[in-house]
């Protein structure tokens, strides 16, 4: 005993050393809190996912279900989860103080531009690269093609959001000064003609452009400094909340902020006016945080979790749906797994899915592994593998810098 906790405190010292010399290595110009939202957002994501997405086992075939289809009480969780608005704020925050560095250095914008974009883009090609050679292995040996197709659809998912993102990064220079207003001018009068005239669905999809370019938006009235007060922070937050409360009261619109299986309006898909305005009420609790985490990053141990999930937070994003996959295929060996491929329509469902969430992170990791080099990098040639931690400072921060670690 007296062994095995020396070795513990041992391992213990050396997770505060590597976490010291992240902590020695950063920058002290960075904001701590644009990299602590920026990860949050990704985290809940991925929860979010991993909590409302069922894989249930049907004959031999599987399909997507979710617990909000049979526990509608339950779309709060959805609001804790659903943080991509908070990335767009972020996005834009960076991208806007990446470009306006850029030309004051003398970057041309195709040069930022392709700087920014590699990094998105990169560890997509892996993603590809896997589902193409797995979906065609699986139609190969019997899956049936509804399985295959659920699966392939489930993994390349995040690339919507990619493919937006993008697309909005391009656009900075002509959107930095757009106010966030006329973005959200458009959503709405979207959702009037499509829900208050009945017409064609088609033009929700209006709102995947305009609807994610209000949050982009306001981060580039962030940098401008626009946003500096707790005023415009209360303002954000209590508007936010207030609209969203009566759009989805009296206003007819879905109280879950995800989508949901077999619903006749998703809130996401395209977003509608009432994922707008929450997530005004999300940016603006972000920038009411702000200070504070601040001050809880200053502390080493976080500081050092946050810039790994930094680092990584591409491949995280892409393969976090392959890990949920996986685990479910491998499970399906055993047989019907509660909470992993029983429909979940319980409270038990829920309980036993929590404890699965330590088995998706395990097999996210393994993922990592795999496929981080994508993001990140190849490791150094030769000898033994680097000890470097790459921290990139986004393009929008000057230039990237290497931290070293334990």
């Amino acid at each position: 005993m007296p062994e095995t906790h020396h070795t513990r405190g041992g391992v213990r010292d050396g997770i505060r050393r590597a976490a010291a010399k992240v902590d020695e290595a950063t920058p002290p110009g960075r904001d701590r809190a644009v990299d602590a939202l920026r990860a949050f957002a990704i985290l809940g994501v991925v929860l979010g996912h991993w909590l409302v997405t069922a894989l249930v086992a049907d004959g031999g075939a599987l399909h997507t279900a979710s617990p909000l289809q049979h526990m509608p009480w339950l779309a709060p969780i959805s609001w804790a989860f659903q943080t991509l608005a908070v990335f767009f704020l972020v996005g834009g925050h960076v991208a806007t103080r990446g470009c306006t560095s850029a030309r004051a250095r003398g970057t041309t914008y195709r040069q930022w531009l392709t700087a920014r974009l590699s990094r998105l883009f990169k560890p997509v090609a892996a993603v590809l690269a896997l589902w193409a050679v797995a979906a065609t292995a699986l139609l190969l040996t019997g899956a049936p093609f509804a399985t295959v197709r659920t699966l392939v659809k489930l993994a390349l998912s995040p690339l919507w959001f990619l493919l937006v993102f993008g697309a909005l990064t391009a656009a900075t220079p002509l959107v930095r000064r757009l106010h966030p207003l006329w973005p959200l001018a458009v959503v709405l009068h979207v959702d009037v003609v499509r829900f208050g005239f009945g017409g064609p669905d088609w033009l929700g999809w209006v709102n995947l452009a305009a609807g994610w370019l209000v949050p982009y938006t306001l981060g580039a009235a962030w940098t401008r400094g626009g946003l500096e007060g707790r005023r415009a922070g209360w303002v954000l937050f209590g508007g936010g909340a207030a609209v969203t409360a009566v759009l989805v009261l009296w206003a007819g619109y879905p109280a879950s902020m995800v989508g949901v299986p077999g619903a006749q309006v998703s809130n996401l898909n395209p977003p509608t006016l009432a994922a707008v305005t929450f997530g005004l009420a999300q940016c603006g609790l972000a920038l009411l945080l702000r200070d504070r985490l601040r001050r809880g990053m200053r502390r080493p141990l976080a500081w050092a979790a946050v810039a790994l999930v930094n680092l990584s937070a591409m491949t995280v994003f892409l393969w976090h749906q392959t890990a949920l996959m996986a685990t479910t295929a491998t499970g399906l060996a055993v047989g019907r797994l509660l909470g992993l491929h029983t429909v979940p329509d319980g409270l038990g469902w829920v309980a036993v899915r929590l404890a699965w969430l330590p088995v998706f992170a395990l097999v996210l990791v393994v993922c990592w592994a795999a496929f981080r080099s994508f993001e990140q990098g190849p490791r150094r040639v030769g000898g033994r593998p680097s000890r470097v931690i790459r921290v990139h400072r986004r393009t929008d921060q000057a230039a990237a810098e290497e931290v070293r670690r334990a």
